[in-house]
């Protein structure tokens, strides 16, 4: 494994040193959260189709992407090039962004929903609330550190 990827804080980590390398390590856990947001949202009863439409298609976007440069990265397709550390930062950036309004209006639909639903169903759209909050983080500082990096470069 080549030392000059993982060593250097300007550059994206490539094998997998993407694994052991901050704020890339993120990727693991955005991938599990956002699983479990697409998973929660396509299993709950779907009262206001427009908003947990957006949710939904905010998870599985993400969800994708995530995976596509999660794979991209292992295999090296950057090259170590720095139009990839601005293609890193500028889609967690856009992925925080869309988490935080999915989040927001998963949890105005859930709050909409609390009295006419089953109790399963308004449980399984809390779950999907937290777990999308909990998305929001991830990427969030994802996109910090991202940013730090593009900085830096």
């Amino acid at each position: 494994m080549a030392p000059t990827a993982a060593s250097s804080g300007s550059t994206l980590p490539s094998g997998f040193a993407v694994f052991t390398t901050f704020p890339d390590l993120l990727f693991i856990f955005e991938f599990v959260f956002g699983g479990l947001v697409w998973i929660l949202i396509a299993s709950s009863l779907v009262p206001f189709p427009l908003a947990q439409g957006w949710v939904m298609f905010v998870s599985v976007f993400c969800f994708i992407s995530t995976t596509a440069l999660l794979f991209l990265y292992i295999i090296g397709a950057h090259g170590g090039e720095t139009s990839w550390v601005t293609l890193d930062a500028a889609y967690h950036c856009t992925a925080a962004l869309f988490y935080l309004s999915a989040s927001v209006l998963e949890a105005l639909t859930t709050i909409f929903m609390r009295n006419g639903i089953t109790y399963k169903h308004y449980h399984e759209n809390i779950s999907a609330v937290v777990f999308s909050y909990v998305a929001t983080l991830l990427y969030v500082v994802h996109a910090v550190f991202s940013l730090i990096r593009w900085k830096s470069s």
